[in-house]
């Protein structure tokens, strides 16, 4: 059997994306040294995968090829603490008018979607 064990997502400002996904998900990094470019944050409470950041120049590509869906039982709640968090909305023209999620991205352009669950 085979499970994912980690999402990693490319940033530029270790520090910033570290205190965002942290926040947005509740999750605490594994111990790591300041100047290192790799952060491992793993759930709170144990359960679910781990998001990994990784500090390294990567081209930003529209759609991006792959993004997270975060499932929320207060979709407006959600988008509104992640919004005060600085994530911001993206809109886009082929999102269906009846559509259970919302497009957000976080501080550095990397997008993810809060899906009413």
């Amino acid at each position: 059997m085979i499970t994912v064990g980690s999402v990693v997502i490319r940033v530029t400002d270790l520090a910033l994306q570290e205190r965002f996904w942290s926040a947005a998900l509740d999750y605490v990094p594994r111990e790591h040294d300041e100047d290192a470019d790799f952060v491992l944050l793993r759930p709170r409470s144990g359960s679910g995968p781990n998001v990994s950041l990784d500090q390294v120049p990567s081209r930003y590509e529209l759609p991006p090829r792959i993004h997270l869906d975060l499932y929320a039982d207060d979709q407006a709640a959600e988008v509104a603490r992640l919004t005060g968090l600085g994530a911001t909305g993206v809109v886009w023209d082929k999102r269906p008018a009846d559509a259970d999620y919302v497009i957000m991205a976080d501080p550095e352009g990397n997008r993810f979607c809060v899906v009413q669950a």
